[in-house]
């Protein structure tokens, strides 16, 4: 033996591709013992430019700019290429810089509201036919008198609420929680009517103010506002958690 040690490295090689045709960065494997002449033509699927037309530039696995891969006729493992480098792809033919990223170069096309009701194979014009949505003249009617009939519901539950009773609140998915009513009428945030409460435990969303207004008076985290069929008034004493106990 002469001493010589041989370092075989794997034949292969993960790169990073990117390019100044796209802002998309993609993952490819290549073969080391490619020429970079041979390199460019594969690329050409992968990118979408001319190899004649590309300038390439080697990085480091941390981004760090090595060199510009320029001989045609190098092996691609020949220069420091190792597995999760990025290869970046300049275009110098600048026909399609931004063709698949900028927006503001695809025409768009518009429509008029009368011309496109006009429109049979519309997607509008489609729903109709399949009385579908707001075109199910029989659903929307039923959808409506539901929430004519909800509505009817929580202004009766209202008139059974008043400031200052103690309540329960029930709300589908969560623990039952108990508190004191401390707010009932329609508000800003929202349409309907609401109930302010002030739970016993800070169990709530807020302080009894909602976008800047406030409603009712209590500490952060103690005051939440709720649909009125979610409340229910009566004698639920406060619990004593033993907070001051030792």
């Amino acid at each position: 033996m002469d001493g010589n040690v041989a370092v075989i490295s794997n034949p292969t090689v993960s790169v990073r591709m990117t390019s100044t045709l796209s802002s998309f960065e993609v993952n490819r494997r290549f073969n080391r013992g490619i020429t970079i002449a041979e390199f460019k033509s594969k690329l050409e699927l992968v990118i979408g430019c001319p190899a004649a037309s590309m300038d390439l530039q080697l990085f480091s696995t941390s981004d760090k700019f090595l060199q510009n891969l320029d001989d045609n006729e190098a092996l691609l493992g020949s220069y420091p290429v190792d597995d999760n480098c990025r290869i970046h792809v300049i275009d110098r033919s600048g026909s399609l810089t931004g063709a698949f990223s900028d927006l503001s170069k695809v025409e768009k096309y518009e429509i008029s509201q009368e011309a496109y009701e006009k429109r049979s194979d519309s997607l509008r014009n489609f729903k109709k036919n399949m009385k579908m949505g707001r075109f199910n003249e029989e659903n929307m009617a039923k959808q409506k008198e539901a929430l004519s009939q909800k509505e009817e519901e929580e202004k009766a539950a209202v008139a059974s609420i008043t400031v200052g009773k103690r309540c329960q609140v029930q709300v589908v998915g969560q623990p039952t929680k108990i508190g004191t009513v401390m707010f009932v009428g329609t508000t800003d945030f929202k349409p309907g009517y609401w109930v302010g409460v002030k739970y016993d435990e800070p169990l709530g969303k807020n302080d009894g103010s909602v976008d800047g207004k406030r409603y009712f008076e209590c500490e952060p985290k103690y005051g939440v506002f709720v649909k009125p069929l979610s409340v229910t008034v009566g004698d639920f004493p406060e619990e004593d958690y033993g907070l001051d106990e030792m």
